[in-house]
């Protein structure tokens, strides 16, 4: 289930420390798994940090904490599994500055960070609410510290695609990375989200609802 392991850090990183300052995000430190929004506020300074309604998948809304809003640089959204309550949380989406796990970072080629998980990884076709979104089962980015997931979403960023290159890396369907029209089109990095599974202590029945 690429998805929900996306919509979903910070090695290194301490609630007193400068996040803005860490090279490399990761699972461990304030965006841990048990981590709370008061931790969060406390983290980033309660002025910088804002919870409400957000444009969710496919026209929907949901509720999300979102650090630094005002600028797009550093802006990220963190996703809660229970909404209501503002709790459990279930994934961050990285500002575009930051590097993930490994140093994956937004405009970093798919070769190259295949070449840092150390296999080849599959991905959605483009082109759609869901496109170009990658998760990891195998290889170095698919077991990461501090019990999170990390999920990528990429976009092509060549503008002169051929028809046949634009159809074969389009759609509803689950490619490899190492595909030879992914390097045709230029594909790249477009979001960082680290990812959380779904709570025990919530019981069953939310799982589909939540950290789209």
């Amino acid at each position: 289930m690429i998805i929900r392991a996306a919509t979903t850090a910070v090695l290194a990183l301490t609630l007193g420390a400068a996040p803005l300052l860490a090279e490399e995000i990761g699972c461990e430190g304030v965006f841990n798994q048990n981590a709370t929004l008061a931790e969060i506020e406390a983290a980033f300074g309660k002025d910088n940090v804002v919870t409400g309604e957000v444009p969710g998948p496919e026209g929907t809304t949901m509720i999300a904490t979102t650090i630094y809003p005002n600028d797009p640089a550093r802006t990220m959204q963190v996703r809660w599994w229970d909404e209501e309550k503002v709790e459990y949380l279930a994934g961050v989406t990285l500002a575009e500055g930051d590097s993930g796990p490994g140093g994956v970072k937004v405009g970093m080629p798919i070769e190259q960070v295949q070449a840092i998980n150390g296999a080849p990884f599959r991905l959605f076709g483009f082109y759609w609410d869901y496109g170009g979104f990658a998760g990891f089962e195998s290889g170095v980015l698919s077991n990461l510290p501090g019990g999170c997931v990390l999920n990528l979403r990429f976009a092509p960023t060549r503008e002169d695609l051929s028809e046949a290159v634009a159809n074969a890396i389009s759609g509803d369907t689950e490619l490899p990375s190492d595909m030879a029209e992914m390097l045709q089109a230029k594909v790249a990095v477009r979001e960082v989200n680290l990812g959380y599974v779904y709570p025990e202590a919530l019981g069953e029945g939310g799982e589909d609802a939540a950290a789209e």
